[in-house]
């Protein structure tokens, strides 16, 4: 891909298909906290989480966890918990303003430290404290997001290898994001134990972040719903037989490839008028260094290596210190992490 001569592009307007669930019938939970519903096999087995509506205006992963709970799915061993997170900023959802309804106060996916939390000064504080024993509880997590723009579905592994094999293990989606998290806070995936980076002392957890395409595509239900078929698959909680019964139809062919995409870096805005060069969807590569790829207030911003990969590029939230894209390089069989390999047949590692 070569650099674009068209002038800076902005946001266009998209259109909001994904209807709202009905999530009435399953808002009170089953274990005193709103929206957690927690269920025991009372057998041996892990402690296995899915999670939804971390931003209230993200509607996939409430339509799984509602297909989850419509179907009375119920873990053969180890423990399942659903968590319906940020129910105050999901009942301000508007499909015509949809942007107003990610939170309520602040990003309830930038709260996850523990002092954060403890402070309780903000509606996303105080709702991080109320779901907080359910993620210390948990051993595996699947955080179910979608994106600002449309774009492929992107599996967030963070950098621990043991989440990138697990990753590998779920044979999709296509593309795998190697990412160190936010500069602007802690992610529930990185909470706690699961964002421990040594995997050589007995750490048995697992968080992965699935970004399902565009909030407002149908088609983000369907890579929800097969996410969470995958994951607890994996995880043991049930057997693929049980789940296909169950859940018919959920699970969507394996990936013909799965691209590692370790994100190097974030370009942030230095104000709203921050503009990319072409009306770019993510996953873009671009060959050459020195490529330029947008303006941010007339400072030409450019590729840093070849073979460069954009990750998630988007100006619908530009403003100073907003993240608009990042930058990653990509392999196809592995990536090297922090100086190591990952075996990505298993969870493992070897010097380089």
């Amino acid at each position: 891909m070569s650099t674009s001569p068209l002038s800076p592009t902005s946001a266009q307007p998209l259109v909001f298909a994904l209807p709202a669930p009905d999530i009435s019938a399953w808002r009170a939970g089953n274990t005193g906290t709103e929206g957690v519903w927690h269920f025991d096999s009372g057998r041996p087995g892990r402690r296995v989480m899915v999670s939804a509506l971390v931003h209230g205006n993200e509607l996939c992963g409430a339509w799984a966890l509602k297909g989850l709970l419509d179907a009375g799915v119920r873990p053969q061993q180890g423990t399942l918990t659903l968590a319906f997170c940020n129910l105050d900023a999901f009942d301000r959802f508007d499909p015509g303003n949809h942007d107003a309804s990610r939170f309520t106060d602040e990003d309830l996916n930038r709260q996850w430290l523990d002092e954060r939390i403890d402070a309780a000064d903000t509606n996303e504080r105080r709702r991080a404290a109320a779901l907080r024993p359910w993620v210390a509880q948990a051993d595996w997590l699947l955080d179910i997001h979608s994106m600002h723009e449309p774009s492929a579905p992107l599996l967030l592994t963070g950098i621990q290898p043991r989440n990138l094999a697990l990753a590998r293990a779920m044979r999709s989606p296509e593309h795998i994001v190697v990412d160190a998290g936010h500069k602007d806070g802690v992610r529930m995936r990185d909470y706690g134990r699961f964002g421990d980076l040594d995997d050589d002392h007995g750490n048995s957890t697992r968080s992965l972040l699935i970004e399902c395409g565009f909030h407002g595509d149908p088609a983000s239900r369907a890579v929800a719903q097969d996410q969470c078929v995958r994951f607890i698959e994996q995880s043991g909680a049930l057997s693929a037989d049980a789940l296909a019964q169950q859940l018919p139809g959920w699970r969507l062919p394996d990936a013909p490839r799965q691209w590692a995409l370790e994100v190097t870096g974030p370009v942030v805005a230095t104000s709203s008028a921050f503009r990319f060069v072409a009306p770019y969807t993510g996953l873009e590569v671009f060959e050459k260094a020195g490529t330029v790829i947008g303006d941010n207030d007339g400072v030409p911003v450019v590729t840093p290596y070849d073979d460069c990969v954009l990750v998630m590029p988007s100006v619908r939230q530009a403003r100073a210190g907003v993240t608009v894209v990042r930058f990653a390089r990509r392999a196809l069989d592995g990536v090297t992490l922090r100086g190591e390999a990952v075996d990505t047949h298993g969870v493992g590692t070897q010097d380089q």
